[in-house]
């Protein structure tokens, strides 16, 4: 498509195309809606059963807050009494994933008083229990997305960006991917390859694993052109436990890439400067849903058709054709 037609689909539905494959993505009548206007900052989970959308705050006062917006279905927007806080005792939350058993799994920064960990959160009574709160002795740094293998293992990030940030202390360990096996209670580092881990999600069959690198934010606000702002996808040994064939899928423009997510076809979804960008699962690009800011994203809703989107003053919905993996 040329810039003149891309600019004339995003004025006109709030979608960009590239490639005419991203069509399989919009359908013919996509909807790009204002979901609520609320401090959503990160971890988007959708849980089905309460048709409810949680999510991390942005800090405020060095204060986060587990959030859930009750939804009905694609009625959009909803009001601003749909929106209330998790009871939980939580330090700097931020990415999160649905456990097996409806609990939240959360990423804790902590602070300089409160280590960082991995936690299990029970969103109905906010009852709160750690899951992993180091690797052999030594403390996290900061973990920012988790995702869980079919295998009921539990991945994440680890950067450096309590340090950076000026709310944890000195990292005791590098900027790590992390896998921990709740049978043997062993966390292992899976990849120390990376300036800055951010994002993290797996294929539609749990083959590879997607990993995207914000090395290029450094300081808060700050933007450095030369370190790394992509994706990089792995393959998994047949055993689920290590990694292998490290390669890059995409590097983002505008800025530098934070959440990710795939759909049932395995295509990719990134988050950029501009919006979600829609990769193919070779890392062309397809095409993207107009959302500034955009932070972090899940697919949920009617047939989980819907991409709620957050970017740290609203969440958003994009209905489209595909639906989530």
């Amino acid at each position: 498509m040329s810039p003149a037609l891309a600019r004339v689909a995003r004025g006109e539905t709030g979608f960009t195309t590239y490639d005419p494959a991203f069509r399989e993505v919009l359908g013919e009548s996509p909807v790009l809606r204002l979901v609520a206007d609320v401090d959503a900052h990160e971890g988007p989970v959708y849980v089905a059963t309460e048709d409810a959308l949680y999510f991390t705050s942005r800090p405020l006062l060095g204060q986060v807050h587990i959030k859930r917006l009750q939804l009905d279905g694609t009625r959009f927007p909803r009001a601003a009494g749909d929106v209330s806080v998790v009871p939980a005792d939580t330090v700097a939350a931020n990415g999160m994933t649905a456990s097996a058993d409806g609990a939240l799994l959360v990423c804790e920064q902590g602070s300089m008083t409160r280590g960082a960990r991995i936690s299990w959160v029970q969103p109905s009574t906010g009852r709160t229990t750690a899951l992993v709160t180091g690797w052999r002795g030594l403390p996290l740094s900061s973990p920012n997305d988790v995702v869980v293998h079919r295998d009921g293992s539990v991945w994440f990030t680890d950067p450096s960006y309590g340090w950076l940030q000026g709310f944890r202390p000195p990292p005791a360990t590098g900027d790590f991917v992390y896998r921990f096996d709740p049978e043997t209670g062993v966390t292992d580092v899976v990849d120390d390859s990376f300036d800055k881990p951010n994002g993290i999600a797996f294929s539609p069959d749990h083959r590879t694993l997607y990993v995207t690198d914000s090395g290029a934010n450094q300081e808060p606000g700050s933007y450095h052109v030369d370190r790394p702002h992509h994706v990089v996808a792995f393959d998994l040994t047949p055993d689920g436990r290590h990694l292998a064939n490290r390669r890059l899928l995409a590097v983002t423009t505008p800025g530098f890439p934070d959440g990710i997510t795939v759909d049932a076809a395995g295509r990719v979804y990134v988050s950029s400067f501009s919006g979600v960008q829609v990769l193919s699962p070779e890392g062309d690009l397809l095409g993207q849903i107009d959302v500034p800011g955009a932070v972090n994203f899940t697919f949920g809703g009617p047939g989980r058709r819907v991409l709620f989107i957050t970017n740290d003053t609203a969440v958003w919905a994009a209905v489209l054709e595909t639906h989530g993996a």
